[in-house]
Order: C-alpha cells, then sequence, then structure tokens
C-alpha cells in the first residue's frame, strides 16, 4: 500500500512539475470580426470543435507557420477543409478586428490569401491595446477565400494565427 501511494505521489509530481514549469504563453489573440474560425467554434456555429471553443485566443505557434491551427494538434479542426466554416460576406476592403486576452508587444499583423501577403501592418514593439482594426484591401480577389491573420510577437519567436473564411463581393 505504502508503495503504490508513493507511486502515486511521484506520478502527481511528475505531471505538476511538467505543467507548472512550461513557459506560459504571456500574449493571447484571435480575429473576432469578421469570424474567424476559432470565434465561430467558440460561438457555436460550429461544431465539433474540440478544445478550441474554450480558449479561441490560444492558435499560437512558432512565426513562418501558414496553418489555422499553429500546428497545435488539439486545435487541428481549425484546418479542416470539410468543415461547414461560416463565410462572411465582405467587400473589397475589410476591417479585421483582433480581441486580446493577454497583450505583448508586437512586431508585426500579416493577412495572407493563399501564399500571397495581401498586407502587413507594423506593430512597432509596442504593447496593443485591447482590441486592433486593420482595414485591408482585397480589391485582387474575389469569390470565397481564405484569409489567415497573424500576429508576430516582437520579443518572441511565436505567433498567433486566425483563419477566417469569406466571400469578397
Amino acid at each position: 500500500m505504502r508503495r503504490t501511494l508513493t507511486l502515486v505521489a511521484v506520478a502527481v509530481i511528475a505531471i505538476a512539475t511538467t505543467i507548472f514549469n512550461t513557459a506560459p504563453a504571456f500574449a493571447h489573440g484571435y480575429v473576432n470580426s469578421p469570424p474567424s474560425r476559432q470565434a465561430n467554434c467558440a460561438q457555436g456555429k460550429v461544431s465539433n470543435c474540440g478544445d478550441i471553443i474554450y480558449e479561441p485566443q490560444s492558435v499560437e505557434g512558432p512565426k513562418g507557420l501558414r496553418s489555422c491551427h499553429a500546428n497545435v494538434g488539439r486545435f487541428a479542426q481549425l484546418s479542416d477543409e470539410s468543415k461547414p466554416w461560416p463565410v462572411a460576406s465582405v467587400g473589397k476592403t475589410v476591417t479585421f478586428n483582433w480581441t486580446f486576452t493577454a497583450r505583448h508587444a508586437t512586431l508585426n499583423y500579416e493577412y495572407y490569401i493563399g501564399n500571397t501577403r495581401v498586407a502587413v501592418f507594423n506593430g512597432n514593439g509596442q504593447q496593443p491595446p485591447a482590441t486592433v482594426s486593420h482595414t485591408v484591401n482585397l480589391s485582387g480577389y474575389s469569390g470565397r477565400q481564405k484569409v489567415l491573420a497573424i500576429w508576430n510577437i516582437s520579443d518572441t519567436a511565436n505567433a498567433f494565427y486566425s483563419c477566417i473564411d469569406v466571400r469578397i463581393s
């Protein structure tokens, strides 16, 4: 019995050490308007989204990725193109609104359609306010498109990722 309790205690300490010694992200954010995929999941507009419904602001991964889920396995649903993602109807210019639940110094914000960067906004190494808006010209595109919005943090190797499904008229 004593041996079993010791093993359980060691296991609990090992797990707690792993969880609490992992460096947490100091910045969190996502595009909430037009609704990103994680915003749609958090609002219950898409089913079977997994953990993202509880933390839409947490899609964090290394800078330079081009995936909706930042290569984080537990958020892989965000890159599932077979899901019925709601599509926001927009014009040739779109204002993307970011919401930050924790703010961190910003290198820049990038917007992509496919592999083409359609806009970049300098963050000047400054901490953003609670919300930030960018108006992006999408005049070279029409129809249904997936916009990848990236918030690059200035003093870490990480970025936050949001995909937004739009129909450009």
